[in-house]
């Protein structure tokens, strides 16, 4: 019996280990495995955009100010990960285009669109190629009307707590997700969900191996989380208590090319799956070119 997969979403990347919105954040999403990154997307005094939350840069910077106010000269300047811990001093605040160029085929990405011009943003997302590897959202509904209008053909996620949520969404933004609480989870939510082909996402923020057991009783779509390593080991030991196969990675972490996988016998077990080369691809060396 295969267990049922929940796709994993990093919000701000892997923030609990890494400073949020940086590549150091979204590379360790990777390594983990998980499904999406999320990325805050904002613009510059001159229209580029960046991968950052907060509308001014102080808490996550050596600097002061509101985003919005800076040139990207002066935001490529600025120290973002510092504040977080020594070691990723030099960190930068991301320009979105090559944080998405870097990566495209790694993660697909969801979008919450803080302040940014619809139609240059979406011109990027196809630039990119990531049209078919995204989702979005807008704390603003005629924001996300907006978007609708522009792109109908990309998906949406929108927040709900009730079945009356559920219906608006439908009707009124064409949802492809839905965002809810654990606690706001009831049968006859999920089940509206589903008579809509609507994808159901449970956002959990906190580290609680007992919550997420139960998300994955309810057997979701997705699960927006900030610490996703804790969650992919409950959801990888749930796996292996099915299957009687121990996790192995399908990926190198450093290259991304499929790694060949060996079914070895014991008397411990009823096979144990062993990637070659201690987890990289057989044609990898095992480093780390590309991901500073």
């Amino acid at each position: 019996m295969a267990a049922h997969r929940v796709e994993v979403v990093c919000h701000r990347g892997a923030n609990a280990v890494a400073p949020e919105n940086t590549w150091a954040a979204a590379r360790q999403c990777v390594e983990w495995g998980a499904d999406y990154i999320e990325v805050d997307v904002r613009t510059s005094r001159d229209g580029v955009f960046y991968v950052l939350h907060d509308a001014a840069v102080d808490r996550t910077t050596n600097g002061t100010g509101r985003l919005r106010d800076l040139t990207s000269d002066e935001i490529d300047r600025l120290d973002a990960g510092a504040w977080f811990h020594p070691r990723f001093s030099g960190e930068r605040i991301p320009r979105l285009e090559p944080f998405l160029e870097r990566v495209r085929g790694k993660a697909k990405v969801f979008f919450d669109v803080k302040d940014a011009d619809l139609s240059q943003l979406l011109t990027l997302v196809h630039t990119v190629g990531l049209e078919n590897d995204c989702f979005f959202w807008f704390a603003n509904n005629a924001d996300a009307r907006a978007f609708r209008s522009l792109a109908p053909h990309l998906p949406l996620k929108i927040n709900v707590s009730t079945m009356e949520g559920v219906r608006a969404a439908k009707a009124d933004f064409d949802a492809a997700i839905i965002e809810t609480g654990l606690d706001r989870l009831t049968p006859e939510l999920v089940g509206a969900c589903q008579e809509r082909d609507i994808r159901v996402m449970v956002l959990q923020s906190n580290n609680d191996p007992d919550a997420f057991r139960r998300i994955l009783e309810w057997q979701v779509d997705m699960v927006n989380l900030n610490h996703a390593d804790t969650f992919l080991a409950v959801q990888r030991a749930q796996a292996d208590a099915l299957t009687g196969l121990p996790f192995a990675p399908d990926k190198c972490v450093f290259c991304y090319v499929p790694v060949r996988v060996q079914i070895q016998a014991t008397p411990e077990s009823r096979g144990a799956a062993r990637p070659a080369q201690n987890g990289n691809s057989p044609d990898c060396a095992g480093s780390e070119p590309d991901h500073r």
